[in-house]
């Protein structure tokens, strides 16, 4: 060790300040210029491998060497240290890319072709493909291993085809190949990965296809025989409604992407109405579809009440809250008339009248005194005149009596409704005689 070295380890172990090597620009600039030489000769791992040590330790010099500050008034003045770092990480990726490949790219390709094989819906003629091009991809790997890696005779199906590639990993990981000593052969085997990857690339997949080319491969169109009706998705959905094929109903809302056929579908699924429908529109209304909730409320279908009552206390979305309220409104099940009376007081006075309206249709008499308080209390005028109309719409006696109380009201919405109300408990009072007579 030098008294130099000697030095230095002393001070650092007495904890004094080590002095920043005496070192410049000019020094490390041509330090890289020498590392930028050493790559481009490099053959080997092992070159390439020297190369980065001279880096690391051009690195550590330029962390502790106090180069000097460039001309803050000048401002076309460079920054030293920022050009060597922009250097030094330039030829840190230079290294990198000159690296390999490794044996461990070849199987991460192969687990790449694996996966795309088993995600991947294909249309029959990418499968009828498919086949051939893992065949290729075996015997060209083989060759190249000195293995017997063939695919099974008669191995069409995907998934079979993905599992068969499981014998070309564990041959690649079981020849110990070298990136220096074997790098022929793993250059071939680059070489046929990427032919898999381009041979299942040009395989047809189903997203390849047109919606209608979909729909048709599908069945979609076979009832019509023909394409003269415009537009023909709107005539096939009428005869798979008329024949209660839900499944085809479901195919064209799900690949029709317009407003008018969603529309169609939803009201052909509300006109079959039966346990597929439901299952189907209760799937996405899980998922808060609103269209889907709008059709389950016109459905009437209690068994969706759990769900939908769920996401009444949905604050942060307000258009949310109106499309569940009015389905909850039209099924009509008790259930929900707690949890829609307490939210007659909640925040959003855009939101307070759905919920009103929705406790007048479902006529649950436990509502009465909610909408009486929510109409002599609420700021809002539309809110009191949603919480009229409910009190109409349930009819009782004490409804009625309490919805009444603002004939005198200067307001025309709500005065509207009272007056009604008012009227329907004279027509009750007339009718009285006459019943008992």
């Amino acid at each position: 060790m030098s008294d130099d070295e000697s030095a230095e380890e002393q001070s650092e172990e007495a904890g004094e300040d080590v002095p920043a090597p005496d070192v410049s620009a000019e020094d490390l600039d041509a330090r890289l210029d020498e590392a930028a030489d050493a790559l481009e000769a490099a053959e080997t791992e092992a070159d390439l491998d020297d190369v980065e040590e001279t880096l690391d330790d051009v690195e550590a010099d330029l962390e502790a060497a106090s180069l000097p500050e460039p001309d803050e008034e000048d401002e076309d003045a460079e920054d030293p240290r920022e050009q060597l770092e922009s250097r030094l990480s330039d030829l840190r990726d230079d290294v990198d890319a000159q690296r390999g490949p490794y044996a461990e790219d070849v199987v991460s390709a192969i687990e790449d072709a694996q996966s795309t094989l088993r995600d991947t819906r294909w249309t029959e003629d990418g499968e009828a493909d498919l086949p051939s091009v893992v065949s290729e991809f075996a015997d060209a790997a083989g060759d190249a291993l000195d293995a017997d890696l063939t695919v099974a005779p008669g191995t069409t199906d995907s998934d079979e085809l993905a599992e068969s590639l499981d014998a070309a990993v564990d041959a690649v990981e079981d020849a110990g190949l070298d990136a220096d000593d074997d790098a022929d052969t793993i250059a071939a085997l680059i070489e046929a990965t990427d032919a898999l990857a381009d041979g299942l690339e040009a395989a047809e997949e189903w997203d390849d296809l047109e919606t209608h080319e979909q729909l048709r491969a599908q069945g979609f169109y076979d009832p019509l025989g023909h394409y003269k009706d415009f537009p023909v998705e709107l005539a096939a959905l009428k005869e798979w409604e008329t024949r209660g094929n839900v499944e085809m109903v479901l195919l064209a809302l799900d690949s029709l992407q317009s407003e008018f056929m969603e529309e169609h579908c939803l009201n052909a699924l509300i006109r079959m109405n039966d346990d597929d429908a439901f299952e189907a529109m209760h799937e996405r209304a899980q998922k808060r579809d609103q269209p889907a909730i709008e059709a389950l409320g016109t459905m009437a279908a209690d068994d969706a009440v759990e769900t939908l009552v769920e996401y009444v206390d949905s604050d942060s979305n307000p258009q949310l809250q109106k499309v569940v309220f009015k389905a909850l409104g039209r099924i009509g099940h008790s259930d929900a008339v707690q949890p829609l009376a307490n939210k007659l007081v909640m925040e959003n006075d855009e939101v307070r009248p759905f919920a009103a309206r929705a406790l007048g249709l479902i006529g649950d008499t436990r509502a009465v005194d909610p909408l009486a308080d929510a109409a002599a209390d609420d700021d809002s005028d539309s809110v009191r005149a949603a919480a009229l109309w409910a009190l109409r719409q349930i009819g009782t006696e004490a409804a009625l009596e309490a919805a009444a109380e603002y004939t005198d009201e200067s307001v025309f919405i709500v005065q509207t409704e009272a007056q009604k109300a008012c009227d329907a408990l004279d027509a009750g009072s007339d009718a009285e005689p006459e019943a008992a007579a």
